[in-house]
Formats: C-alpha cells, structure tokens, sequence
C-alpha cells in the first residue's frame, strides 16, 4: 500500500508505472457524520469504500488493509461531492443515497449485496429471507453465507448491510458497530 499526499502523488504516478501495468488508484476523504467519522474512497469506476468509525487514522489503516496493492491518494475536492452525500444520508436517511459504486467481492458477495440494496428505506429483512432469495441462482447459500458478505462489505450505507437482522428481529453483528446499526435502523424507520 501507498498512501500518498495528492500532490506526492501526481509527481510520481506517471512515471512510476510501465506503460502496460494497470495501477488502481484510489482517491479518498474523512468527514464528520451523525455516525461518526466517515472515510469514502472512490476509483476511477465508482465508490469502493465507505468505512465508519471514530477515528480518521483508523480508518485510513483499515482502508490501506482492505487495498494493499492499490495507490491511496488522499483527495478531498475529488470526493467531496460523494462524501457530502454520505453525511446528509447519515443525519437523513430519507433522501437516499445516490452514489456510482465500484463493488468488489466475489459474484455471490456482490449478488448478495445488490439484494440487500434493494431493501426499501425503512424496512428490513432477515438473514435467512435473504439467503432464500439468493437461493433461486446459488442453491447452497445458507443465512451464514449472507452474513459473511454482510461482514465483507466494504461500502457502508450506500450497501445497506445495517438492514439485515436475525430472524427473531434481534440485531447481529455489524461490521461498524451494533449501536450505529441500531441508530441507523431507527432513523430509517421514520423516513
């Protein structure tokens, strides 16, 4: 991983690559949010990353983990718009999110993961619903199978993982803290 001023970065990405290597670059920005911090990172195809927390350079060091061959360009004009987005959304769930995404996990994580982005605003659904509506193009898909999708998701918010609870209605484990998913859930149900 190479985490990198924007400035830094500009002098040596053109240089530093031969011309037939591909390089993923990220650009990136923390913001404040009603959850917390927020870190966005975007590529040149969408939104890769939305992690939360309560530490900016926690989450720079969880970014760098989940992409250690990627270029970390910390940029916050070129994420701005994005990151704004995510903060409304964090204080005022009913106006949506609206954001290009750039998904990356296996085809079942990312198929899981566009069913749980079909779960309205204000609704939930179980781990097991989920895997039943899986189940139809991969047979074996069991609740624990959505729940490691859920763990492995790297787009908070924008892939709602907060929206999916256990059968009993009680919450689960989620990724950024079982108190934002409660939060989150509360103020999604009165959007």
């Amino acid at each position: 991983m190479n985490l990198m001023t924007s400035e830094a970065a500009l002098r040596l990405l053109p240089a530093a690559e031969p011309a037939n290597t591909a390089t993923d670059v990220l650009l990136f920005g923390v913001g404040d949010s009603a959850l917390g911090k927020v870190l966005l990172a975007r590529s040149a195809k969408g939104v890769c990353a939305i992690l939360l927390g309560d530490d900016a350079g926690e989450l720079e060091a969880d970014l760098a983990g989940r992409f250690p061959e990627a270029t970390l360009v910390a940029n916050e004009v070129m994420v701005r718009d994005d990151l704004a987005k995510v903060v409304r959304y964090a204080e005022k769930p009913s106006e949506g999110l609206d954001l290009a995404l750039d998904m990356r996990g296996t085809p079942l994580q990312r198929r899981i993961w566009r069913q749980i982005c079909a779960i309205p605003v204000g609704n939930t659904m179980s781990y097991m619903h989920l895997a039943r509506l899986i189940n139809n193009v991969y047979p074996k898909v069991a609740a624990r199978v959505v729940a490691n999708a859920c763990a492995a998701n790297m787009i908070a918010l924008a892939v709602p993982c907060h929206r999916v609870i256990r059968t009993d209605g009680e919450l689960a484990g989620y990724r950024w803290g079982i108190e934002r998913k409660r939060d989150l859930i509360e103020k999604e149900a009165l959007a």
